[in-house]
């Protein structure tokens, strides 16, 4: 049983907005309890378009205030965590018949001044028939708009507001679904049972978050007992091909139908092309990108690059379910992408905070609305810090990445230069963590492929809750891209074979 201790709050979801608010809670003195029925950031949280913006099309619709949220949010998030957060410049080419120049100056002239922008470059207009974008590109684009904004590695961000957490206090728990939570002596009694272990415990805490993504509803009825329909689901499917270009800025292409797609530079060697938007009807764990959905992304790239993209170009896709507040408009790509918190619980009864909606780059802001309220009902503790304070590895100048892995270059000697830079990609100062006393390759022991070694899997199962190889090659390191099938069954193979000692000091 999950013993007599009664938790401030119990947080149901190991996404973004769950971790977010875990960490942010548990840094103030609250007491926290996270579960997660998978892998952290195993649902929508890693399946993003990888932007920290403040989406420029949401202007369009007028949503000012997230627009001006978010880009608030993007040198703050980057100076956190300038290991997996980093600027990237997106080039806009202005296309004959579709948004007017006039238009898209003064999109990104609000673009570069109503979010505090003061690292990020601004705003400039190229010449495509002489800048280096314009190469894989057709001849008939020969302006466009370059701005800024950021990038990010989404599920490592969860991952590490996750791991801050815990080392703050927080008790943090994967694999294991909330089955029941019932109020009882103005608290709750959550049941919860490890899905690999068949466990059941019950956890008894002052107030519940209900941040569990497409599942919030499902949550409130399953649990709670409320049958309430609140968010509108809507896929979002990405492909990735081999490199298209190899310009360091991605781009920004608007699409007849008045939709965009971003084409991004990815992990080195491959090319993002995204995102599609379609209301969907399903288990979210199930969704998978349709035919339809591939074709429209080849054909919308292809309207402007020189050289085609094919389905046969494809080598990776990923569909993930974003659970918009249902605002009742009528296309997926107009509903709303703000946030929307409502609490439950009146006359002294223990109260449920459900979150609908959202996006990553708004997350931490997202987490101090969530403390606000949170306050209402359990009494104020600590004051607001997170927007000072470094996630994990984080813990350097935002502009001094190339000077972290020289360092780490300098201190593992052996180390070439390509996988001292991943590792500082991946964990920053934490990488040394990671490769402890090491004195030379052969001292990471076995590698599973792609330069990913032993030394690294047990460190992300013994730091980051990692269990399965999904776990690492998709969500932790993305080596996924680069390992074949027998390499990947061989790392599953290894993780089965250390599996009994994973009740580990991640979990704690």
């Amino acid at each position: 049983m999950g013993g007599p201790e009664l938790h401030d709050i119990f947080v149901i979801g190991g996404g973004i907005n769950g971790c977010g608010i875990a960490r942010d809670a548990v840094g103030r003195g609250y007491s926290v309890y996270l579960a997660e029925m998978d892998d952290l950031a195993s649902g929508t949280s890693s399946f993003s378009t990888k932007l920290i913006h403040g989406g420029l099309r949401y202007l369009e619709h007028y949503e000012f205030r997230l627009v001006r949220e978010a880009l608030m949010e993007r040198e703050v998030l980057w100076k956190n965590a300038p290991h997996i957060i980093w600027p990237m410049r997106f080039v806009l080419p202005h296309a004959e018949g579709l948004r007017p120049a006039w238009l898209l100056r003064l999109g990104l002239f609000l673009y570069d001044h109503i979010g505090g922008r003061k690292l990020l470059p601004a705003t400039r207009t190229l010449d495509m028939r002489s800048d280096p974008a314009g190469k894989p590109l057709k001849p008939m684009f020969k302006r466009a708009f370059e701005y800024s904004d950021g990038w990010v590695n989404d599920a490592r961000l969860v991952i590490l507001n996750a791991r801050d957490a815990a080392d703050r206090g927080a008790t943090i728990r994967t694999r294991t679904e909330v089955t029941a939570a019932r109020r009882e002596n103005g608290h709750w009694v959550v049941t919860t049972e490890n899905l690999q272990t068949g466990t059941v415990d019950e956890i008894k805490a002052r107030l519940i978050v209900n941040a569990a993504g497409p599942w919030v509803d499902h949550v409130l009825a399953e649990a709670v007992g409320q049958n309430v329909h609140n968010v509108r689901l809507v896929q979002g499917s990405h492909i990735v091909v081999r490199k298209k270009f190899d310009d360091p800025r991605a781009y920004f292409f608007q699409n007849r139908d008045g939709r965009i797609i971003f084409a991004i530079p990815y992990e080195d060697d491959f090319t993002l092309i995204g995102t599609t938007d379609q209301d969907y009807d399903g288990d979210p764990r199930t969704a998978k990108i349709s035919q339809a959905e591939i074709n429209y992304l080849c054909d919308a790239a292809s309207e402007y690059f020189a050289e085609p993209v094919k389905p046969e170009h494809i080598v990776w896709t990923y569909s993930g379910v974003r659970p918009l507040y249902d605002d009742g408009a009528s296309k997926a790509q107009e509903a709303t992408r703000d946030y929307v918190l409502k609490s439950d619980g009146r006359n002294g009864e223990a109260p449920v905070v459900n979150i609908f909606g959202g996006k990553i780059t708004t997350y931490r802001r997202l987490a101090e609305s969530m403390i606000e309220i949170i306050e209402k009902h359990l009494g104020r503790k600590g004051a607001p810090w997170t927007a000072s304070a470094a996630l994990p590895g984080g813990e350097f100048e935002a502009t001094a990445f190339d000077t972290e892995v020289a360092k780490l270059k300098s201190a593992y000697p052996f180390l070439d230069m390509r996988l001292a830079r991943r590792l500082t990609r991946l964990y920053g100062t934490r990488a040394k963590v990671l490769l402890g006393l090491a004195k030379s390759e052969a001292d990471l022991g076995r590698n599973f492929g792609a330069d990913l070694y032993e030394a690294e899997v047990r460190y992300l199962v013994d730091n980051e809750w990692a269990v399965s190889a999904d776990d690492v090659l998709w969500r932790r390191t993305k080596r996924g891209l680069k390992l074949g099938k027998d390499q990947a069954a061989a790392l599953e193979e290894f993780l089965q074979g250390i599996r009994p000692g994973m009740h580990n000091a991640a979990a704690e």
